[in-house]
């Protein structure tokens, strides 16, 4: 791990950074995406599909949401989520970086796993300039763009699935670490 993620796996910061990666997420869960799903009639946008769409899905799904839709999704869902992968990657590739320093594993080759959620930000910064290309390009839109597209949409999350099985995993072993240790102290 670099210098600037060891200086920064104090539990302040790394809760800092959680909470307002997290704050920028629920934004786009309770404003941005009902927001979408109101202009598409319910069809469920690109960003939302973890297993993937194809031409047909995307071409329904931007021609119910029309002009004023796509236009919503391209100025103000597209711009809070080009802040979000940001956040993710650093404050949960610190997160998981902080529980491996808790259970002495941070020395290890565990250490690259804090390198998933990195790669599932990378994953949805190519994700959402796809579908950037996809709004703008609406109705002339490009089925080797889609399928570039949903290939993206799928590796970020499969990373992001992956990663949040690792965490969950170190954070176990980090509470029955603490709790043998509590035990062993009576």
């Amino acid at each position: 791990m670099n210098a600037f993620s060891r200086r920064n796996l104090q539990g302040k910061k790394v809760l800092l950074l959680f909470l307002l990666t997290n704050f920028v997420y629920a934004f786009m869960l309770v404003v941005t995406i009902p927001q979408l799903l109101i202009y598409s009639n319910g069809i469920l946008i690109m960003d939302m599909m973890p297993t993937g769409y194809d031409l047909a899905h995307v071409t329904a799904l931007l021609g119910k949401m029309g002009q004023e839709g796509r236009s919503f999704y391209l100025f103000r869902q597209i711009p809070t989520d080009m802040i979000y992968p940001g956040l993710f990657a650093i404050s949960y590739s610190l997160l998981l970086g902080y529980f491996l320093k808790k259970v002495g594993k941070l020395e290890s080759k565990l250490i690259y796993l804090c390198w998933l959620p990195i790669l599932a930000g990378v994953s949805d910064y190519l994700e959402n300039f796809g579908i950037i290309n996809l709004l703008i390009n609406f109705p002339d839109i490009s089925s080797a763009v889609v399928a570039l597209t949903n290939v993206f949409t799928i590796l970020k999350s499969g990373f992001s699935t992956l990663y949040f099985v690792v965490l969950i995993v170190v954070f176990i072993v980090f509470v029955v670490k603490v709790i043998g240790g509590n035990l062993s102290k009576k």
